[in-house]
């Protein structure tokens, strides 16, 4: 039995065909550079190695998953004495599907699981245009339609027009908001919403941060300062830090959360804009290089085309199977 098979792909039929339709370029990239590489070889041996490591990079997978991968295949290449590339594809898919972390029981992924808090408090962070406030309104839809009541808050008062922005989430989502006037204390925001959050027995806490570049010690010393606060009204608050990610910016996200997992104890990642992009295979690497596990993925523009990750799911919308 493969690695895969071990698992059942948890995505109903309509999310594995909004996932397989938004991994097009993706696997249309990827499986016929993969195709060419293999066509006509009848074994693995080193050349074709140095041509699968040069495929992985060149698709956004990332130097350090992709010497992972390629170390792991080599050492069973080397055990198996002859591998078919028919073998070496399945070998990729596995390698792949154990290198994505799953998320931990402390922070289920599913909006319908057990939360561990009440109220549990998600704090969502990442540089502007990557579709952090987006990401939040889908959420608090999801978790609505799973029966939880839910609150958000705009802490992000520092780029004009965020809270305007979160605004319109909170109405298509028919989801409270806190706020205050822009330019207000974000830390401030936050104590708000997590008060108000206990005074209405609210079940989840979806706040929003400032996304200024990334670099800038300023934001991460901000963000620190947001957490101190809310746990002083919820102890261990935020109980998850929801990183955002654009995959189709590719390795520019891997250098953002490179600076984000530095500054801040992220929890979790979101990758937006997954349909239409050739660069999916970010997806693989972030999570890996990090250890940090997908819990969402963006497929699409809708407020159901928030997806919860599934490993397998995204495996065979990559391979297309």
């Amino acid at each position: 039995m493969g690695f895969l098979d071990r698992f059942t792909n948890r995505n109903t039929d309509e999310e594995q065909e909004k996932l397989d339709k938004g991994m097009d370029k993706t696997r249309s990239s990827f499986m016929g550079k993969l195709n060419r590489l293999v066509r006509g070889k009848d074994t693995v041996d080193a050349a074709l190695l140095d041509d699968l490591e040069e495929l992985l990079v060149t698709s956004d997978v990332g130097v350090d998953t992709t010497l992972d991968i390629i170390d792991h295949i080599e050492e069973r290449v080397a055990r198996d004495q002859y591998v078919s590339t028919e073998e070496l594809n399945a070998m990729i898919r596995e390698e792949i599907a154990m290198l994505m972390l799953d998320t931990e029981d402390e922070r289920p992924a599913d909006f319908d699981a057990e939360l561990p808090n009440k109220p549990h408090v998600v704090m969502v962070v990442g540089v502007n245009g990557v579709g952090k406030t987006t990401t939040i309104g889908k959420m608090a839809h999801r978790y609505k339609q799973a029966g939880k009541s839910v609150l958000m808050g705009a802490g992000d008062t520092f780029r004009a027009a965020a809270i305007e922005q979160l605004e319109i989430w909170s109405e298509r989502a028919d989801v409270p908001m806190i706020k205050q006037k822009h330019g207000s204390d974000p830390a401030a925001v936050a104590f708000d919403t997590i008060e108000a959050a206990v005074a209405r027995n609210s079940d989840v806490v979806l706040i929003d941060t400032a996304g200024r570049l990334h670099t800038k010690g300023g934001l991460m010393d901000e963000l620190s300062k947001m957490k101190r606060i809310m746990s002083r009204k919820v102890p261990d608050a935020p109980h998850e830090v929801l990183l955002v990610l654009d995959a189709s910016t590719g390795q520019n996200a891997i250098r953002q959360a490179e600076e984000f997992t530095k500054s801040v104890d992220v929890t979790g990642l979101a990758l937006t804009k997954l349909d239409g992009t050739a660069k999916g295979g970010v997806v693989i690497g972030v999570s890996h290089q990090f250890q940090v596990p997908v819990k969402y993925i963006g497929v699409g523009e809708g407020l159901d085309d928030l997806q919860v990750f599934d490993r397998k799911g995204f495996v065979e919308a990559l391979f297309g199977e």
